[in-house]
């Protein structure tokens, strides 16, 4: 009997293997029946064809794991990486990919992004990881696993597909600031009024 059930289980797990990220299809046939099926419409008598991404492809970031999606929205992942980084920025980012961690990258090659990289780190070198406001200069591999740790991170995660690394990284892009300074209105102030003015 735990044979047969074990059996059982390890069956519906492949096939929901071999359905997650499928393409869906939509079409209706001469008798104006509907269906839905992950293999296109056989033959030409089908119409109205519309094929569709299946919901568990993972398509955005909120795909991603409540952990993930938390620690996003508390502590989000910057690196900033240049074109001469090499090594060191690669294993960084092989890392951040191994943990499945949704990061955006700064390449910096301009005047903003080299303000963004001292702002974040106070110096100019990279690879920089930022981890909401926590800053680990350079790479080494303890401090980076430290520093996610601490953001709320876990340590295993599925890997990113590109479609949700794309999402995360947007969604990670530094949203204005709300308490930037407004700027002074065109009207000048209203002067004081009445017998008791300031002398």
């Amino acid at each position: 009997m735990p044979r047969l059930l074990f059996a059982a289980l390890a069956g519906v797990a492949v096939l929901f293997a071999t359905t997650v990220g499928a393409q869906m299809y939509r079409w209706v046939d001469q008798d104006g029946r509907v269906h839905y099926t992950d293999t296109p419409p056989p033959g030409s008598g089908a119409k109205s064809v519309q094929q569709r991404s299946s919901p568990s492809s993972g398509g955005d970031a909120s795909s991603l794991p409540y952990a993930i999606q938390q620690a996003m929205k508390n502590n989000p992942v910057v690196v900033f990486t240049s074109s001469n980084c090499g090594q060191a920025c690669a294993e960084g980012k092989a890392l951040l990919a191994s943990r499945g961690v949704p990061f955006r990258e700064v390449p910096v090659a301009d005047e903003k992004s080299r303000e963004e990289l001292k702002s974040a780190s106070g110096g100019d070198l990279v690879p920089v990881m930022t981890v909401g406001r926590s800053a680990s200069k350079g790479f080494e591999a303890d401090m980076w696993h430290s520093a996610l740790d601490a953001g709320g991170y876990p340590r295993s995660a599925p890997p990113l597909t590109a479609q949700q690394q794309k999402a995360a990284a947007s969604a990670a892009e530094p949203a204005a600031k709300a308490d930037a300074p407004k700027q002074a209105s065109a009207e000048p102030p209203e002067q004081p009024k009445g017998r008791y003015l300031p002398r």
